[in-house]
């Protein structure tokens, strides 16, 4: 049995208000409950996270949180993406992982949570982790999700809105794979990443997450069967209630 101590493991739900395609978004009710709060719940069933929490600059966020017995965060409200609030957390929390679970992500299930930990466990070196699910050929064609190819150990090569690999064979089998936006980072992978400048290719691709490759981090990427909705636009939100109204119909019959 290994010696080595257990790394702190915190999961932070960065939830800005004022989404600019869908403003409130974070607040907005499915299945009666606010979305921010379904990631809540679906992520507070992993056993492996020490601590979770919501980290906000919006009054209302952390009201909502308060009156539910969500732990919550309030943070500078100048933090241009999630990653930057996250860091603040990680500066103000003691940890050694910190668990990026977007607010946007009703449909996370403690299983996304475990696979984005278990890489921090293993005594690999492991600095990013994030997940991929297999996608269907017409979905890789749409520029609006992201692709992810790895290589044989499970290290991202790249990520792209194009749909790769491009099968030049006809008769190539290799499966696309959709990128789910959840993240864990080591502390010291964190800091160094909010100290480079945006990278070529992140501004070429507009995913952040090409700094860390661009600069020789790598990121584990592990499979998961359980996709996710993240919930962008109205018309995510419409599918997203859908599929709470037909589970909760499911589990009814």
């Amino acid at each position: 049995m290994s010696s080595e101590k257990k790394p702190r493991i915190v999961g932070v739900i960065p939830a800005r208000l004022n989404s600019e395609r869908l403003p409130g978004k974070v607040l907005r009710p499915l299945a009666g409950r606010a979305m921010l709060h379904h990631v809540y719940e679906g992520a507070r069933a992993c056993l492996l996270l020490d601590e979770l929490l919501v980290a906000t600059d919006a009054e209302a966020v952390r009201d909502y949180c308060a009156a539910h017995q969500i732990p919550v965060l309030m943070t500078s409200p100048t933090h241009r993406s999630g990653t930057e609030r996250i860091d603040e957390v990680a500066q103000r929390i003691p940890a050694d992982v910190f668990v990026n679970l977007q607010a946007d992500e009703p449909f996370v299930r403690p299983d996304h949570v475990r696979l984005l930990v278990e890489p921090f466990l293993s005594g690999q070196a492991t600095h990013v982790s994030t997940l991929k699910v297999a996608l269907d050929g017409a979905a890789a064609m749409n520029p609006h999700v992201v692709k992810v190819v790895t290589d044989l150990r499970g290290q991202a090569l790249y990520f792209s809105r194009a749909p790769i690999p491009y099968h030049r064979n006809p008769a190539c089998s290799l499966p696309y794979y959709k990128h789910l936006g959840l993240y864990g980072y080591r502390r010291e992978a964190l800091a160094r990443y909010l100290q480079l400048p945006p990278s070529p290719l992140e501004e070429a691709e507009k995913l952040e997450q090409m700094r860390f490759l661009e600069n020789g981090i790598p990121i584990h990427v592990a499979e998961t069967a359980q996709d996710t909705i993240g919930v962008d636009t109205e018309e995510d939100w419409i599918a997203a209630s859908r599929l709470f109204e037909s589970r909760s119909r499911s589990f009814r019959e």
